[in-house]
């Protein structure tokens, strides 16, 4: 399977992937079964019901292609504004491209005797 990503600025959003037996996909806990697309098959965009899921779903010389949003951020790094393409062969967790999340530690102000 080959996934590719359109990055996408998207606030407290996550992007939680996981590959399951044959060509099936969990997106953020839903499960999407894509083992029936015959070589050379197509799903058009749109005809998926998945917010996740841009443009068609194709099977390709046997193997399944399929472009996910990349939710990010205000300021993305080079590797998650411009992602690779990945392969997954193996069942479980995708890791994807993403940047850490920013701190939210307040720092406390510095007592300075005046």
């Amino acid at each position: 399977m080959r996934i590719s990503f359109s990055p996408q600025r998207r606030w407290a959003t996550a992007l939680v992937v996981e590959k399951t037996s044959g060509d099936r996909l969990r997106i953020n806990g839903e499960l999407f079964n894509f083992n029936a697309i015959p070589d050379g098959g197509t799903i058009p965009a749109g005809e998926i019901p998945c917010e996740w899921i841009v443009g068609p779903v194709e099977r390709i010389d046997g193997e399944v292609r399929v472009t996910l949003i990349l939710p990010h951020g205000p300021n993305p790094s080079h590797a998650v504004a411009f992602p690779e393409p990945i392969t997954v062969t193996e069942d479980g967790p995708i890791e994807v491209p993403s940047d850490p999340e920013p701190s939210m530690a307040i720092e406390e102000p510095t007592n300075v005797d005046a």
